[in-house]
């Protein structure tokens, strides 16, 4: 509801890709709206003029509103747009949002820790920046008591599953694939570990999708709100 009023009050907004247009719709007619959206392998407004764009604004109008999809922390950049705004001397307020790979699993029933099951989560980048390499501690991801959530990694799920089997993770482990999550084309699926590149290929999956590793997979599955199932029979008994 916050964010909803400071929509309605601002003078200026400045959008991202993933923001639905549920949300765009919200936009009172007549408020400026300025399109940042970035896309893979595609950024028309590069991140260095996004953080000029905030600070010009904020020195000319009263309240402008930064509308991102999902928590503006968690891959996000807002870190980076809130440091170019205090470096200008240009206060700034942040209004929470749910990220992905919570709204997401939570809507699926498929909880990130579980006992017995998860001890932690850890929340990973698929896409480095200028397309480097994908430099993590495969050993410790390959923990199988540790939930991965996966954004971005569209393009790099076959390097990651190969990585994570090389390093110790079991080629059967169970992978949620959550395309559009929670909008009203969501797709999902389930596959395992060795599988999942081939189902990405197989069902041509475009647009934002989040990928969940480990064993509270199953759980997902046996409360019975993961739709589409694929390589299921490869699967641990629930």
């Amino acid at each position: 509801m916050k964010a909803k009023n400071l929509i309605e009050a601002a003078d200026v907004i400045v959008y991202d890709r993933l923001v639905s247009s549920a949300i765009l719709a919200m936009i009172p007619r007549g408020i400026p709206c300025i399109d940042v959206g970035k896309q893979p392998n595609r950024h028309p407004v590069p991140q260095q003029e996004i953080n000029e764009i905030l600070v010009r604004l904020g020195g000319h109008h009263r309240r402008i509103v930064r509308l991102k999809g999902g928590d503006p922390f968690i891959f996000g950049r807002g870190g980076e747009e809130a440091e170019a705004l205090a470096a200008r001397g240009i206060p700034f307020e942040i209004v929470p949002g749910v990220t992905s790979a919570q709204g997401c699993a939570a809507s699926l029933a498929l909880p990130l820790t579980h006992r017995g099951c998860a001890t932690g989560v850890r929340f990973l980048t698929g896409h480095c920046r200028q397309d480097a390499e994908l430099d993590f501690d495969w050993k410790g991801l390959a923990d199988p008591f540790t939930t991965l959530v996966i954004y971005m990694g569209l393009a790099n799920i076959g390097k990651i599953s190969r990585q994570l089997i090389t390093h110790g993770r079991a080629p059967t482990t169970p992978v949620a694939a959550i395309n559009n999550g929670t909008l009203g084309n969501e797709r999902n699926f389930v596959s395992i570990l060795q599988d999942i590149p081939r189902l990405v290929e197989r069902e041509k999956l475009k647009g934002p999708t989040l990928f969940i590793i480990g064993e509270v997979v199953n759980v997902g599955l046996a409360l019975g709100k993961l739709g589409n199932v694929a390589s299921c029979e490869k699967l641990a008994a629930v």
